[in-house]
């Protein structure tokens, strides 16, 4: 969840700037639900440096094809 990054408190004070914080939270969360998912995206995780190189020279490869 993005909120998970905050790290830092902050205060909200005063009738107009609750609204316009709750405003946008609310926004927020209703653009992450109309929100794209994109199925083409695909995750490598690598563990150490062999396979970061191994995964660099297939990436290079394949730009080289194109």
């Amino acid at each position: 969840m993005p909120t998970e990054s905050i790290t830092k408190s902050f205060i909200v004070s005063g009738k107009e700037q609750i609204e316009k914080f709750a405003n946008a939270i609310e926004e927020s969360y209703q653009e992450s639900l109309t929100r794209k998912k994109d199925s083409s995206l695909r995750i490598t995780h690598l563990r150490d440096a062999s396979e970061v190189k191994k995964f660099l020279e297939q990436r290079n490869f394949k730009k080289s094809k194109e």
